[in-house]
């Protein structure tokens, strides 16, 4: 399980160190791609086959179907661990999250999340500040 949050930097040829505690659960490669609200979505590779099935079963005649998947994969690339524990992020990846050095690496369970520094301190002030009514409204999720 992807769980905890991470501060690294990026390096001026897109570098990335993965957190160690993550590497286990991503494995030696996985995808990145864009993510929602702002950050790049990041998936090992069993999770990468589940989101593709259910994206396979959207209704192609659906507009905002289509438009979502071109979008999430047109993005997707793999990412392999080099022996420094890093990963290369293509620049249109960089650009779409607005990470130019410092950024925030996430575990959500089955997946990671990629921030800039200052998008992320954005939505964790606005997810704190309204942190019980949010998991109140969890309620309507079975929560």
């Amino acid at each position: 399980m992807l769980i905890g949050e991470y501060q690294h930097n990026i390096d001026t040829k897109g570098r990335l160190i993965m957190p160690a505690k993550f590497r286990p659960d991503l494995g030696s490669s996985f995808i990145v791609t864009r993510g929602l609200d702002g950050c790049l979505f990041g998936f090992p590779m069993e999770s990468w086959e589940v989101i593709q099935e259910k994206l396979t079963q959207l209704p192609l005649a659906k507009k905002d179907a289509r438009a979502f998947t071109r979008f999430f994969y047109s993005a997707a690339t793999e990412v392999e661990i080099d022996k420094q524990g890093r990963i290369n992020l293509p620049q249109n990846l960089l650009s779409y999250a607005k990470i130019e050095k410092e950024c925030q690496v996430i575990g959500v369970s089955d997946r990671i999340e990629i921030w800039s520094k200052a998008s992320w301190d954005a939505f964790a002030d606005v997810a704190e500040e309204n942190f019980e009514d949010i998991a109140e409204d969890m309620i309507d999720f079975g929560f």
